[in-house]
């Protein structure tokens, strides 16, 4: 594997702090560092096992909440616990609960296993919104990172602190689910992935291999979560409901499952809609639910799956397909204005009454309430759709008259 990409993002990851001085930026990096190590826990079940859990989050959450209360109970205590070691302990808790829930989910494999999580994780869901005690009810469990007898003067109060913080734990969890998955045992759940009933054939049995993905998938999910509360220093029965969950199986699918760096490059896009389109606007989760419908029609092996497809075409390949690669790509970005138009119309036509009836979009202003608007977006839409699964077609004959 060549190492100068990983060297670089290394540098790129230190000097960061030296040329951002934002708080907000230094913030979103943080927690895509959070997002990288939930997202990498969950592709070892996805990608590397074939597992399809809808109730990961129940592990990153009861990390965070058992990070939380480590650190207020070291407080309350007045034990010099150190503040860095904390998302460990989230990771243990993350470990402790999949002992239980990770034993009854891997049971099955298949729909069944889906089923036992998704059942599981609104279980657990619920027991949090009664239990007061430990889950602190809809306000949740705050704390204080903050330390005073801190070693070197790192008291974890400024975001430069808990960047570096975070990024260490990210590369160390990325490097230690690489090193995993390729170890004999990593071999070996790829095999349960591939034909569980073979390897049972073989003498090995599945159950086993799928419960230690899960006490690892756990570990790691913990660390995230226990990252989360220290950076937020603030935990809440969200953390562990199933938007969490269905968050982490679409944006690691887009990023792409069959790569190590799909999930890396899910968690980017997972921060980035949570954080920046939710705020331009309301209707951020119907795009992100329409990109993975899109992903999984037309690019069901992810982003990266698709930038590898791409980068090991031949020169003459773009050569001879270029014109109707640009004209794919620029048909798509027509029939995505089209419907953004219709979506940012159709929205602003229900908050009316408080919003009016002119929608910026881009540097235009659309208005609700002309129907000529309405039609000329739908025609764009449809205009571009149409010529995209044309050009679609057009490209599929030429490669395959070709090969």
């Amino acid at each position: 594997m060549n190492a100068a990409p990983w060297i670089a993002v290394v540098a790129g990851v230190l000097l960061a702090p030296e040329f951002i001085h934002s708080t907000w930026a230094l913030t979103l990096l943080s927690q895509i560092g959070i997002a990288t190590i939930a997202c990498l826990s969950f592709n070892l079940l996805l990608g590397q096992g074939g597992m399809l859990s809808f109730g990961h989050a129940t592990y990153t959450g009861l990390g965070a909440y058992g990070a939380i209360h480590t650190l207020n109970f070291a407080r309350a205590a007045g034990v010099d616990f150190p503040v860095s070691l904390i998302p460990l302990a989230g990771g243990v808790s993350g470990l402790l609960a999949a002992t239980v829930l990770g034993f009854l989910s891997s049971r099955r494999g298949g729909t069944a296993l889906a089923m036992v999580t998704l059942g599981l994780a609104e279980l657990v869901f619920s027991v949090a919104l009664m239990g007061f005690a430990f889950f602190g009810g809809e306000s949740g469990i705050a704390g204080n990172r903050v330390t005073e007898s801190a070693p070197w003067r790192v008291t974890f109060a400024s975001p430069v602190e808990m960047y570096y913080l975070i990024a260490t734990y990210s590369f160390l969890s990325a490097a230690a689910l690489y090193a995993l998955t390729s170890t004999p045992w990593g071999k070996m759940l790829n095999a349960v992935r591939d034909n569980a009933m073979r390897v049972e054939f073989l003498g090995t049995n599945p159950q086993a291999i799928r419960y230690r993905a899960f006490l690892f998938s756990a570990f790691f999910a913990g660390i995230s979560g226990g990252l989360a509360a220290l950076l937020f220093e603030r935990v809440t029965p969200d953390a562990l409901g199933l938007e969490r969950s269905a968050s982490l199986v679409l944006f690691t699918y887009l990023g792409g499952i069959q790569s190590f760096i799909g999930p890396i490059v899910g968690a980017v896009l997972m921060v980035l809609a949570n954080v920046g389109l939710s705020s331009l606007t309301p209707a951020w989760l119907l795009y992100v639910g329409l990109a993975f419908v899109f992903g999984v029609m037309y690019a069901p092996q992810g982003l990266t799956g698709l930038l590898q497809t791409a980068m090991t075409q031949p020169r003459a390949f773009y050569i001879r397909h270029g014109v109707v690669l640009l004209l794919l790509l620029g048909s798509l970005v027509v029939a995505m204005a089209g419907v953004a138009a219709l979506v940012e119309m159709a929205y602003q036509l229900q908050l009316e009454a408080s919003l009016g009836s002119n929608v910026a979009f881009g540097t235009f202003q659309l208005h609700i309430n002309r129907w000529q608007d309405w039609s000329v977006a739908f025609a764009i839409a449809l205009s571009g759709g149409w010529h995209f699964l044309r050009l679609r077609n057009v490209l599929i004959v030429r490669i395959g008259a070709k090969a």
